[in-house]
């Protein structure tokens, strides 16, 4: 771990900032799109424990209000559930996004605390997720998401659909019959192993990357959001986190995006129902909570 000087205060530029804490690369899936291009043969990076307590003591004393736990398999990250207790411990509003394969008995109590949410990525019917996951994954996932209903833990459903014409409404009706509220459809984004080879550009993010929010890397490094882990706008291990989020990279990282995203369609950046990803806010809302994390409303997550 690398010694930090005192850090300045997180400048945010609106008040539904979050920061995703991506913590680890390894995933029991093999998904064939994964944005980050993580699975079996995955890490959890450089990040020690005690460098992600900083970042959320930085993220909470910036007034920052919510996080997402992610990655890769955030369950198969040791050190994840002491740091979503110290998340809660300083009052930050968690989400877990989890592929639901393997929830533990005290993953479960954890999630059932006051201020955590969970949230997950479907692609249907059992052919098509086992065959998109690469395992035999689908009967336990839907089982999760049943249970996570009966239990009343706080659940929002990404259904995931890589046919431009494909809208979801089966799927979508489908975790509606499980009890599921918050479902949201999206089409598969062009990073990670879903660009086919292809450099990453701009133009597939929902063009609010980097507003009042970031992601944070297993290696350390910040990026305006986890989809736009290419573009690197400084390290926590180098630096203060807030010194990253309001230094001259971050900002000309927005400028790029606002640039390339700049009269692309809703559509064609996040999904066919959203102006930034799935979320469980209503269609009646504010237009002000695109990008927080399901709790209390959330959108913007990672398609693992």
């Amino acid at each position: 771990m690398t010694a930090i000087a005192e850090t300045p205060l997180i400048t945010t530029t609106t008040t539904t900032g979050f920061v995703w804490l991506d913590l680890t690369r390894k995933c029991q899936l093999d998904c064939g799109h994964c944005h980050n291009g993580s699975g079996p043969t995955g890490t959890h990076g450089t990040m020690t424990a005690e460098d992600w307590r900083r970042v959320l003591d930085e993220t909470a004393a910036a007034g920052i209000p919510h996080v997402q736990f992610t990655g890769g398999e955030v369950t198969l990250h040791p050190d994840a559930p002491a740091l979503v207790d110290h998340a809660l411990a300083l009052g930050l509003g968690v989400e877990v996004y989890s592929n639901m394969v393997h929830l533990n008995a005290d993953w479960w109590a954890l999630l059932q605390r006051d201020g955590v949410s969970l949230a997950t990525s479907y692609y249907g019917s059992e052919a098509t997720h086992n065959t998109i996951t690469r395992r035999n994954s689908h009967a336990r996932t839907r089982a999760n998401i049943a249970r996570a209903v009966r239990e009343g833990v706080p659940i929002r459903v990404s259904v995931i659909v890589s046919d431009p014409a494909d809208t979801g409404d089966g799927v979508r009706q489908e975790l509606t019959n499980l009890g599921v509220k918050n479902v949201r459809v999206d089409h598969v984004r062009p990073f990670g192993r879903a660009a086919n080879g292809q450099q990453p550009c701009a133009d597939g993010l929902c063009g609010r990357c980097g507003d009042g929010r970031a992601s944070v890397g297993p290696d350390g490094k910040v990026s305006p959001c986890v989809f736009s882990t290419w573009m690197g706008v400084g390290n926590v291990h180098d630096a203060p986190f807030g010194a990253v989020l309001g230094g001259p990279e971050m900002a000309q990282a927005n400028e790029v995006i606002r640039q390339a995203t700049r009269g692309v369609s809703p559509s064609r950046g996040c999904g066919p129902n959203s102006p930034c990803g799935p979320d469980n806010e209503s269609d009646e809302g504010p237009d002000n909570g695109e990008c927080t994390p399901g709790y209390p409303g959330s959108s913007c997550s990672p398609r693992n």
